[in-house]
This record gives structure tokens, C-alpha cells and sequence, in this order.
């Protein structure tokens, strides 16, 4: 997948994830595309330390848009502090 598209998805992920957690998130584009492609990152490599996915496997789209909504909590609450 070439970069433009790594970042599309991702942000379609970042603004999914960013609808499904209740609450203010106020951040710009960037950190919303950066929060895609990192739920995708997240997904990927959690699932495949659990089993779910082999190596060399990449996460499905709602596994990645999970990844995000947990990497969205957790910048809520380094955000706070």
C-alpha cells in the first residue's frame, strides 16, 4: 500500500475511533491520522502476540479502528495529567 494510502486509511480509522469514544477530543488532523495508523500498528501487533493474527499478518479494518479507540483513551488520560 503506498503512503497516501496508509494515511487515508488511517484517517478514516482516527475519525471512526474519534466517534465511537464518547467525550472532547480536541486535536487536529494530523493526530487523528497518526491515531489511525496507530490503532492499526497496535492491532496488529497485539493480535499477534495473542494469537489472533500470524506473523506477517496485518490487522483487519475493525481491529485497527479498536487499536485506535484504546490508544484514544489512553492519550485522553496522559492528556489530562
Amino acid at each position: 500500500m503506498s503512503i497516501l494510502g496508509i494515511i487515508f486509511i488511517g484517517l478514516i480509522v482516527g475519525l471512526i475511533a474519534r466517534f465511537l469514544k464518547p467525550g472532547n477530543d480536541s486535536m487536529g488532523w494530523v493526530m487523528t491520522i497518526l491515531l489511525g495508523i496507530g490503532g492499526s500498528i497496535a492491532a496488529t501487533y497485539g493480535g499477534q502476540a495473542l494469537g489472533v493474527y500470524k506473523v506477517g499478518e496485518s490487522a483487519g479494518f475493525i481491529g485497527a479502528v479498536i487499536g485506535a479507540v484504546v490508544l484514544l483513551i489512553l492519550y485522553g488520560a496522559l492528556k489530562k495529567n
